[in-house]
């Protein structure tokens, strides 16, 4: 869990770093919540079903973001927009709806929530009305190349082991991102500081 943390802040800091190709920064700003999958693999090299796992950060009510909880994603083969075996994606919960349906038992994007590719820039003046009215924004990385990325009949679910192991005692999702009820551990600090700044609102 600590190597996926860590490789998420690595991703996360390319993903809104990078001169032109980059997560928009007016989008932080109104996301709710951040999610990082590193090394999500693709068509057959699928394991069980699973291809891939990662993290989750949501924003607290004094703005910053809360204690990182994990999930795995799933589902039906994808026609992935990228090229290569594996690809680090970057999605962006983008209100309370969305919210609500990250924390069920099992949320598959497209069915339950409007998701769309995001756009690429310094800002988010390219963005259509889609885009801006979407409740979750998904990018992926990929042999260097940053790009809006479809996930219509993938499954994010809740990892509760991972969570469980993470925190040492049984916390769900929603008792880390919503209620808080989490300390954010020393070796996912760096990851939620990092991920707060990128986010901050303008005051």
């Amino acid at each position: 869990e600590v190597k996926q943390i860590k490789a998420a802040e690595q991703v996360l800091r390319l993903s809104v770093t990078a001169p032109d190709r980059r997560i928009p920064k007016d989008l932080l700003e109104r996301a709710e919540c951040i999610g990082v999958f590193p090394g999500v693999k693709k068509g057959a090299f699928v394991v069980g079903g699973e291809f891939g796992r990662g993290v989750f950060t949501c924003r607290k009510a004094d703005g910053s973001m809360g204690a990182p909880a994990f999930f795995t994603m799933g589902g039906p083969s994808v026609g992935w927009q990228f090229g290569g075996q594996s690809a680090d994606l970057v999605l962006l919960i983008m209100n309370e709806a969305g919210v609500r349906h990250l924390l069920s038992d099992k949320f598959t994007i497209g069915g339950q929530g409007a998701a769309v590719a995001g756009p690429v820039g310094r800002t988010a003046q390219a963005a259509t009305d889609l885009q801006l009215h979407a409740q979750i924004l998904s990018w992926s990385r990929s042999r260097g190349l940053f790009l809006g990325v479809s996930l219509d009949g993938v499954v994010i679910k809740p990892n509760k082991d991972a969570n469980e192991l993470f925190y040492e005692q049984p916390l769900t999702a929603r008792q880390i991102l919503v209620n808080h009820r989490a300390e954010t551990p020393l070796e996912a600090k760096s990851f939620v500081t990092k991920a707060s700044e990128y986010s901050r609102r303008a005051s």
